[in-house]
C-alpha cells in the first residue's frame, strides 16, 4: 500500500454555508473537484482541466460520508489516493479534515480516464499505473459505505415513470455557460447544489423528523451516492423528481431524479440519508412513533436509483 497526498487546503467561509450554520454539500463538493485537479497532477496528469487537455478525469459518480460539521472558519486539509484502478477507470478517495486530524467528509469517486472533449474513455498508461501504486491506499472504516449500497445500478428513472410513480417536481431551471467546465459539460458540484437547493421542496413545508415540537430544529445529509448518466450542456434544461424512498426513527432515505425534461431521459440520479437535528444542541432527533408513522406514509412505493 501507498500513501495519501494533501491536494486541497482552505477553510469554510460564511457565504458557503446554508440556514443550517454549516458548509452546504454543494461547497463539499465543489472542494472535492479541486481536490480531485491536485490528484489527477499526482498521477502524472497535470494539466488534465485545463482548455487545450487531451485527457481528463471524468466523474462516473460519487459516495459521499458526512461525518462532522464543518462551520464558518473552519480550517480543513484534503488527501486523496487510489482505491483501485482498472483498464480505464479508477476509485479515488478523498479524506477532508478538521485541524484536529477529525475526519468532515470523505468522497468516493469513480472516474473514468477518457478524451477531454468527446469523453472517450481509453486505458491509463503505464507510468500513471506506476504512480497509482504508490498512491494506493485502504478506504478507512469512517469512510466506507453505511446504509447507501455501491453496487451497480441499472437506472429506472425517466419523466414518464416519474409521472407514474407520482414523483414531485421539486426544482426545475437549464445550465448556463457559467455552470459548465472547461469542456462544457455542467460541473460535477452544480448536481449536488441543485439536489440541495431542492429540500424545501421534498420536504413541501413539513419537518424532516414530523415532531412539532417548537424546538429550532434543522436537517443534514449523512450520506450520498451521485451517479451521472450524461452530461448536461448549456442551454439544456433540468428538471428534479425527488421524494422519500424509506427510512426509520433515526434517518430517512430520500431519491432524486435529475431529468432532461425535453426527452424525458435522465442526466443523474442519487439517493441520501437525512436526519433531523437539534439546532442549539447540534445531536440529532430520533422519531416518535406518531412521526415515523407521519413520515413513512410519505414514501413514494417503487421509487429507487
Amino acid at each position: 500500500m501507498g500513501e495519501a497526498v494533501e491536494v486541497w487546503r482552505g477553510s469554510v467561509a460564511m457565504w458557503e454555508c446554508d440556514a443550517m450554520g454549516h458548509l452546504n454539500v454543494g461547497f463539499y463538493v465543489a472542494k472535492a473537484m479541486e481536490g480531485l485537479i491536485g490528484l489527477a497532477a499526482e498521477l502524472g496528469m497535470a494539466g488534465a482541466f485545463a482548455p487545450d487537455a487531451r485527457s481528463t478525469l471524468i466523474v462516473r459518480e460519487q459516495h459521499i460520508r458526512f461525518v462532522r460539521e464543518a462551520r464558518p472558519g473552519a480550517p480543513l486539509i484534503m488527501t486523496g489516493g487510489v482505491v483501485e484502478m482498472g483498464e480505464s477507470d479508477a476509485r479515488l478517495i478523498f479524506l477532508l479534515r478538521h485541524r484536529s486530524g477529525e475526519l468532515a467528509a470523505s468522497f468516493q469517486t469513480l472516474v473514468a480516464h477518457a478524451t477531454a472533449t468527446d469523453g472517450r474513455a481509453f486505458p491509463w498508461p503505464a507510468r500513471m499505473r506506476a504512480r497509482a501504486e504508490a498512491l494506493t491506499i485502504e478506504v478507512p472504516p469512517e469512510a466506507a459505505s453505511r446504509s447507501v449500497g455501491l453496487e451497480p445500478v441499472r437506472s429506472q428513472a425517466s419523466l414518464s415513470r416519474a409521472m407514474e410513480l407520482g414523483v414531485p417536481r421539486t426544482a426545475m431551471g437549464a445550465v448556463r455557460a457559467g455552470d459548465c467546465d472547461a469542456f462544457g459539460r455542467m460541473r460535477t458540484e452544480l448536481m449536488m447544489a441543485r439536489l440541495s437547493d431542492s429540500i424545501p421542496h421534498v420536504l413541501d413545508g413539513k419537518r424532516l423528523n414530523g415532531d412539532a415540537t417548537g424546538g429550532r430544529t434543522g436537517g443534514a445529509a449523512l450520506e450520498y451516492r451521485l451517479i451521472h448518466l450524461a452530461w448536461p450542456r448549456a442551454g439544456d434544461r433540468l428538471e428534479l423528481r425527488s421524494g422519500p424512498s424509506g427510512g426509520d426513527a433515526r434517518f430517512r432515505r430520500l431519491t432524486h431524479w435529475l431529468l432532461d425534461p425535453d426527452s424525458g431521459r435522465p442526466w443523474g440520479v442519487a439517493e441520501s440519508i437525512a436526519v433531523s437535528f437539534d439546532l442549539e444542541t447540534r445531536k440529532m432527533i430520533t422519531l416518535s412513533d406518531e412521526a415515523l408513522a407521519d413520515a413513512d406514509a410519505r414514501v413514494i412505493a417503487g421509487l429507487t436509483l
